[in-house]
């Protein structure tokens, strides 16, 4: 979820299996799987594709990144471009995580319903709505107070209720084609492309690329290898490739088994496990494989609901935000920006009053929460190519190899993407073609348009702390300076001088902007 995140392991105290399984944990999510099991098998291209185009260049290109500079994405396209669009990035990357909430909650909203034997609220935009305000003003009262506690059993409860789950589907999706039960899908070869119904049957595609968004936060573990050059890519192909099984095997267990004009993009999963546990006359386990569904996806929730704004905090502390916006409470959590995600994801939890078909609001918060993202790689991947050019004499301990073609690759389907999440999907209502695009677009000005606004309006008295992530401070090798002779007082004392003198203050990264 954050690129901020900084490794402090020794080198060589990860290994290529280790660092993957890392980070299918920090990618992998059941939420996204019902809106390509409605594909039946031609999901599989539909998955290999942003896998290919989008997962490896991202991976690949913020490895060099994070194996060159310390800080996230807010340094990297500080570097590149200035501190005002270094800015930009870090809170488009936060506030893509604040429209991500309410999905998450809504996912959760559905399983709970399933628990007490209610699936149709499902349907019902009040109950989801509901839902999601009440537990993710829960969620930041927890984070208020502080400690790690959910940080600590958020691993496990990932494991609990994302790959257990993923797996048990799997398992019986396979018992149901071998016990000869009828598949709502057809498997055969012909059916292995996506039928071509006009631009908006492809647009799904884009809670893919959303889907495999987060490569990047574990990239800073690249320097946690013995030999990154040849490590970290093979740890992208071994965790690409769990992370595709995780995606695609479960995916095609729900579309054997759920009838596709029955499978909705809310409660897919949740269906799925009913339709499979109610053909063997299992019902119980139907309200049990949701209930650790909830909480799998609730841990997430508490677990990354302080993380992105500490970036945004520490950006901020700056200068760049003003001093309402930087108050921490006793315990040191930003409790200012915690108060305004929280009034930010109230509102959007709304939409699923505002438009009737909860399907419809769904998949139009993943679509905003996609095109903010997806802007934020954008500037990623050009920054990478520019910090090529720009600063060659950096020392990284992992090179993308072809950079210009690798970040040239991820930036041109980020785009494509960009633009498909404004076309509505098809099947889907509640919204015009040209309303849903306005109701895109009109969120993306108003949640991306504020660090501009912010920037231009600065003052000297926002800076309530000096920035540290300056000059060689925030290099992951700095450049080692020539060592003085013993015993000669005079010249330690001129090479002390020439240190300072060569040490880049920073204060020119804000003429650049």
């Amino acid at each position: 979820m954050s690129s901020s995140t900084r490794s402090s392991a020794a080198p060589g105290s990860m290994s290529v299996f280790n660092l993957a399984v890392l980070t299918v944990v920090a990618v992998a999510s059941l939420r996204s799987l019902p809106a390509m099991a409605g594909y039946g098998i031609a999901s599989v291209v539909l998955y290999v594709i942003p896998a290919v185009f989008f997962l490896v260049p991202t991976a690949l290109v913020s490895a060099e990144l994070a194996t060159g500079w310390k800080g996230g994405v807010f340094i990297w396209v500080r570097e590149a471009f200035g501190e005002r669009w270094g800015f930009v990035a870090i809170w488009l990357q936060w506030v893509q995580n604040v429209v991500w909430y309410p999905t998450q909650i809504a996912f959760i909203a559905v399983s709970l319903s399933y628990v007490i034997n209610r699936g149709w609220l499902a349907s019902n935009g009040v109950y989801v709505a509901g839902v999601i305000i009440v537990l993710y003003w829960v969620s930041t009262l927890v984070a208020l107070a502080g400690g790690n506690l959910f940080a600590t059993v958020g691993s496990w409860s990932g494991i609990v209720g994302t790959l257990f789950p993923a797996v048990v589907l799997v398992v019986l999706g396979a018992a149901w084609l071998v016990t000869g039960a009828p598949s709502q899908t057809p498997l055969t070869a012909s059916a292995a492309l996506p039928p071509w119904t006009g631009l908006a049957s492809i647009v799904l595609v884009v809670s893919n690329v959303l889907a495999y968004a987060g490569m990047e936060v574990n990239a800073v573990h690249a320097n946690d290898l013995s030999d990154p050059g040849r490590g970290y890519p093979r740890s992208v192909l071994v965790s690409s490739a769990l992370i595709l099984t995780i995606f695609i095997l479960p995916t095609l267990a729900i579309a054997v088994a759920v009838p596709q004009g029955s499978l909705g993009v809310v409660d897919g999963i949740n269906l799925a496990f009913q339709t499979f546990f109610d053909h063997w006359h299992l019902g119980w386990a139907t309200p049990v494989i949701s209930l650790l569904i909830a909480l799998g996806a609730f841990a997430s929730v508490v677990t990354w609901i302080a993380g992105p704004s500490k970036g945004l905090l520490a950006a901020a502390r700056t200068g760049l935000l003003p001093p309402l916006l930087q108050k921490r409470n006793q315990a040191g959590v930003q409790r200012s920006i915690l108060m305004l995600q929280g009034v930010i994801v109230t509102v959007l939890a709304l939409l699923f009053v505002v438009i009737p078909n909860g399907n419809t609001a769904f998949v139009t918060l993943i679509d905003m929460a996609a095109a903010l993202y997806l802007i934020m790689y954008m500037m990623l991947f050009a920054a990478a190519v520019r910090l090529r050019t720009t600063r060659p004499q950096v020392r990284r301990t992992y090179r993308t190899p072809a950079m210009r073609l690798v970040a040239g690759i991820g930036f041109l389907a980020c785009a494509v993407a960009f633009v498909l999440s404004f076309v509505r999907p098809s099947g889907f209502t509640g919204l015009s073609t040209m309303g849903y695009a306005l109701v895109v677009g009109l969120v993306i000005v108003v949640l991306g348009l504020p660090p501009l606004v912010f920037y231009a309006l600065r003052r000297p008295g926002w800076r309530l702390e000096p920035d540290h992530a300056t000059g060689d401070a925030v290099l992951v090798n700095p450049p080692l300076a020539p060592t003085p002779q013993a015993g000669d007082a005079m010249s330690v004392r001129q090479h002390g001088r020439r240190a300072a003198l060569r040490r880049p203050s920073g204060r020119h990264l804000d003429r650049t902007s």
